[in-house]
């Protein structure tokens, strides 16, 4: 089952979405933003997919990465706890297929989680 983990106010994600649906793919969508928040087992396990540790995982350009945490030191269990409080932090959209997981920006990167 392929899963999205969408955020419906995100252009990038929706167009995530509507590659895999153009495919004819019907993912599984993780509203992780309200409904279906990360866990730390969740995070860690999509980072481990993705080959990334979870500070890899952030969007340093957001104004609370770089108001709270840019330029510090911050270790890998720290991030998790702070993405799971912070969820927008994290790249979106993430999108799992078994034992792969990969960033769904740009859309043709999905394409890999198919080989």
């Amino acid at each position: 089952m392929i899963k999205i983990y969408h955020n419906p106010k995100c252009s990038k994600s929706r167009n995530a979405l509507k590659y895999l649906t153009d495919k004819g793919i019907e993912p599984q969508i993780i509203l992780y933003l309200n409904k279906e928040k990360y866990t730390a087992e969740t995070l860690t396990s999509l980072a481990e997919k993705m080959g990334l540790k979870p500070s890899q995982m952030v969007r340093t350009q957001e104004d609370l990465y770089k108001n709270e945490y840019k330029e510090k030191n911050i270790s890998e269990n720290q991030w998790i706890k702070i993405l799971i409080e912070n969820p927008n932090l994290i790249i979106r959209p993430i999108i799992e297929n078994g034992n792969k997981a990969i960033f769904g920006n740009p859309v043709e990167n999905i394409d890999k989680i198919f080989d």
